[in-house]
């Protein structure tokens, strides 16, 4: 009988240690490696996309700034490529104190340089500095005036009022150099430069210039800032 059979099989199966088969099914370790390196593989994607979100207002001020732009406009100010971060230097304000360079960050910031003595170049650059940013009306409390002083030389009395809203800091001229550098041709002290609040040198302003090559400049900075006001309020 067919029943007879299947119970005969059942006991003989029992008697030789067999057992059934269960209903659980488990996961084989292929498979769970597979699942965690996709897991990994999502985890540096999601890494990836907050990086680009961080740094996206920056870049896409730079290329309004300087790939979306009317045909015919040129630049005054030459950009810098690559761009040059702010190096680790100690900085001291006129009053003794010190601090580190870095803590210029946060602002644009448009430097001259120049020794303590400052002869007519740097007297004219400072004014120059003076007079672009108080042309741009609300947006200069986005743009400090910096003079980075390269000796020990004392400050003339004569100029000590005017440079009342100006940050004034003695740098290592030599380490200064290995960050911010002059067009060929020229000395350092013979231009303007223009840094990012992220503390990037990214432009240079001619040699030698004057209240004409202002206004060009002044269009550069006004520019600049209104490629950036998505992302960069005023003050620190």
């Amino acid at each position: 009988m067919s029943g007879s059979n299947s119970s005969d099989a059942l006991d003989a199966g029992a008697r030789s240690g067999l057992q059934p088969l269960g209903l659980t099914v488990h996961s084989l370790p292929v498979a769970e490696e597979a699942l965690a390196a996709q897991r990994a593989r999502q985890g540096r994607w999601k890494m990836l996309g907050v990086l680009l979100a961080c740094a996206a207002p920056v870049i896409a001020s730079y290329f309004a700034y300087y790939v979306v732009r009317p045909e015919g406009r040129r630049n005054y100010g030459e950009l810098v490529q690559p761009q040059r971060p702010m190096p680790a230097l100690a900085a001291q304000a006129l009053d003794g104190s010190t601090q580190p360079l870095a803590a210029l960050q946060g602002q644009w910031l448009l430097v001259s340089v120049a020794g303590g003595a400052c002869d007519a170049q740097c007297q004219g650059n400072l004014y120059l500095q003076r007079q672009l940013r108080e042309s741009l009306g609300k947006d200069k409390e986005r743009v400090d005036w910096v003079w980075l002083v390269t000796d020990g030389a004392p400050i003339p009395a004569a100029i000590a009022p005017a440079l009342q809203p100006a940050r004034v800091l003695r740098v290592d001229g030599a380490a200064l150099a290995r960050w911010l550098a002059p067009a060929p041709g020229h000395a350092l002290a013979e231009h303007l430069y223009v840094v990012d609040p992220q503390g990037h040198w990214m432009l240079r302003f001619p040699a030698r210039m004057d209240a004409k090559d202002a206004v060009r400049a002044r269009r550069d900075l006004d520019r600049l800032l209104r490629a950036s006001a998505s992302w960069d309020p005023p003050g620190r």
